[in-house]
Parts: structure tokens; sequence; C-alpha cells
């Protein structure tokens, strides 16, 4: 399964993206986070169904620092093809 998810808030310069490469690294996921030019970040992390539950959860709660205010969120039973979870610059 691929999640597509847009994270709305405060979340950039709060070290969002490396939070969510860790918890997304941990439960094993597959993906990149990046941040967007209009203020929010770009999740796309592939994986079991369970584990893209588990990654939405912690999305929402954020990074200390961060204040999530609304996830747009996609699901697609296609699996994209990627190594491992990073950081898009």
């Amino acid at each position: 399964m691929t999640l597509y998810a847009k994270v709305i808030g405060k979340v950039q310069g709060v070290y969002f993206r490396a939070f969510t490469q860790k918890v997304a690294r941990n439960l094993g996921l597959k993906g990149t986070v990046r941040n967007l030019r209009d203020g929010s970040v770009e999740v796309i992390a592939v994986g079991e169904e369970e584990k893209i539950n588990e990654l939405l959860k912690e999305l929402k709660r954020g990074s200390p620092g961060s204040k999530v205010i609304d996830i747009e969120v996609k699901k697609d039973l296609n699996d994209l093809d990627f190594k491992d979870f990073k950081i898009v610059y």
C-alpha cells in the first residue's frame, strides 16, 4: 500500500522531516518526505496498511515543536518502488 499525505501546519523548521524519517524507518516503511513551497510537508510511504496507519498516527502527533493542523490523505493499493525512507531536499 502507498500513502500520499500532505501535512499542514507548523511543520517546517521543527525537525518534522527527520522525525518522519525516523518513525517510518522504525516501522519498516520505504518512501520520501519533503518540504513543499506552501509550507506543508509531503510524505509518500510504502508498506503494510497496519504500519501506514501507525505512521499516520505519529504524523498527527508530530515532532516536538510542530503543530499539525490537518493531514490530507490518499491511499493507493499500488506500491511504488523505494529502497529506503529518505528526506528529499
